[in-house]
């Protein structure tokens, strides 16, 4: 019970933030978890994200996210699309993980979207300032795409375990 109490109560959330990261990273990862079974849908609404299909798609707009990402003219997170984006996937992902967690989706959807909302704006401030630093943003962005792996691969071994 304890155990299962700090799943929601960190993966859920770390899931999110990596969520307010970058906004494609963590549902391809749980994809790919969920279609190489570490992560079961089967028989949940979300049996859509265990397919390769998904898998290969998500990872598609992700890789495209980090290459977007280092480009100049991008918009801040922090702006009404990007925000809302993050946002809402990251209350995918979290209803998704719950799914696989054999959990409320309710708490999965608020879970993540708190987490999401934490990450994209921990996350900017982060990166101005390590970009202030560096002088340089594309260190910044890239330390941030394997913060993002790191984080969702951790949250989704926790959840699945």
């Amino acid at each position: 019970m304890a155990i299962t109490l700090m799943t929601w109560l960190l993966a859920f959330p770390i899931l999110g933030f990596a969520n307010g990261l970058r906004t494609m990273t963590p549902i391809a990862m749980l994809c790919w978890f969920a279609y190489f079974k570490f992560l079961s849908l089967d028989g949940t609404w979300g049996h859509w994200a265990a397919s390769l299909t998904s898998a290969i798609v998500f990872t598609v707009l992700a890789v495209g996210e980090w290459i977007g990402d280092t480009l100049p003219g991008i918009p801040d997170r922090t702006t009404a699309f990007p925000l809302i984006a993050r946002l809402s996937f990251g209350g995918l992902v979290g209803a998704l993980a719950a799914a696989g967690a054999s959990g409320p989706a309710l708490e999965g959807i608020m879970l993540g979207v708190l987490g999401a909302a934490a990450g994209t704006f921990v996350g900017f401030m982060f990166r101005r300032h390590f970009a202030d630093l560096c002088g340089r943003d594309l260190p910044v962005a890239l330390s941030e795409d394997a913060i993002t792996l790191l984080l969702s691969g951790l949250a989704l071994h926790m959840i699945s375990s």
